[in-house]
């Protein structure tokens, strides 16, 4: 695989002429929907004959329940796991449940683990109190834990995934001995287990989401961590790189000092935002796909440019009502940028939230560098 970038006067059918390609097959790999219209800084893949991956490594997906099947189909052979998005803890321990039957259908005929996953997500938003109440009520947890249990029998779950965020402080030891006694349990029927934590960079790092996920604890316990390196730039940010390099060199340089890095998938975001200029605090980004950010460079003749400290790309235009806006996404260069810390680092794999935005030049870079695990 070749990653080249567009310059001024390139067009389909020379950059396909240089590299012995059809400009078809550069246009489906890069899912450009207006060949014709190649954006000054876009990195294109060029696939190349000979392409070995140098090692293995698991990969997750999440999944919402609606996503688009010939999405699905297309991304399952790059997964180990699948993580249907998501049932819901209430407070009493009782769950909230999804339509995943299809999800799990697709999952086992592509050779993906479907993962129960299951979120203290409430109407709005993540709640602390419905951790808490699990945490910390005993009947609760036991309802909680007996609940899970039917779930994963009854619609053949591979294993859980659990995913409590914004956990208050005090909860943190509680929250350890429940991911011990989650893990036991789940082990002891033959389930697998993993769970998803905040990307923090220190012990004492403060924040409501970061405070109460004791790293240690969770590499000691569950077979698989999910650190969540993504969302620097998220939907009320300044504008900035989605995941940024730098940050998540600093996020994996503590994590392996607390955690085994084979434990360890990467979380890796499969999206980018764009924001009103000038910022200011309180406004809010639009999330854009990788593809889609690169069909609006196109049609605003906007040049891409790709900055070296986060290893990502942006572009500015202006829209059809004359305001100027930001624009921050993922590009095969960005992918392989972070996916070579994998390998660096030695970590289990990755974990792409999420499935439900095909980027077909992300997916074609993983398969340059690796293989991806299946272990059913």
């Amino acid at each position: 695989m070749t990653i080249y970038v567009v310059k001024r006067g390139d067009s389909l059918w020379g950059i396909g002429r240089r590299y012995g390609i059809t400009p078809d097959v550069i246009a489906r790999v890069n899912q450009l929907s207006d060949p014709a219209r190649l954006p000054i800084g876009l990195a294109l893949v060029i696939p190349t004959e000979g392409d070995a991956p140098v090692s293995a490594i698991e990969a997750n997906g999440y999944a919402y329940p609606g996503i688009n099947a010939d999405v699905l189909s297309e991304t399952l052979p790059y997964l180990t796991f699948l993580c249907p998005f998501s049932f819901r803890a209430a407070k009493d321990g009782s769950l909230v449940p999804i339509e995943d039957q299809r999800l799990i259908t697709a999952a086992y005929a592509g050779g993906a683990a479907p993962m129960l996953t299951v979120t203290n997500i409430a109407d709005t938003g993540f709640s602390s109190d419905t951790a808490h109440a699990i945490l910390t009520d005993s009947a609760a947890q036991e309802k909680f834990i007996s609940a899970v249990l039917a779930v994963l029998r009854a619609r053949n779950y591979y294993g859980l995934n659990i995913d409590f965020e914004y956990v208050y402080p005090f909860d943190r030891v509680s929250y350890n001995q429940f991911i011990a006694r989650m893990g036991e349990t789940l082990h002891s029927l033959g389930y697998y287990f993993i769970t998803t934590i905040a990307p923090k960079e220190s012990d004492d790092q403060p924040g409501l989401l970061y405070e109460a996920h004791d790293y240690a604890a969770h590499g000691r316990y569950a077979d698989r961590v999910i650190i969540m390196t993504y969302e620097w730039g998220y939907t009320y940010s300044p504008p900035q790189a989605v995941s940024p390099v730098n940050r998540i060199r600093s996020v994996l340089d503590y994590a392996v000092s607390k955690m085994p890095s084979g434990k360890i998938l990467m979380g890796f975001s499969n999206y980018g935002y764009s924001w009103a200029l000038p910022w200011r605090q309180g406004d809010a980004a639009k999330v854009v796909s990788n593809a889609g950010a690169v069909d609006l460079s196109a049609s605003v003749y906007a040049e891409i440019k790709f900055d070296e400290l986060s290893q990502a790309v942006h572009f500015n235009y202006t829209d059809a009502a004359g305001a100027r806006r930001e624009v921050w996404f993922e590009d095969p260069r960005s992918w392989k940028a972070r996916l070579r810390l994998i390998g660096e680092y030695g970590l289990a794999g990755m974990s792409l939230w999420t499935t439900n935005r095909l980027y077909r030049p992300g997916l074609a870079v993983l398969e340059s560098m690796y293989s991806v695990e299946k272990i059913i």
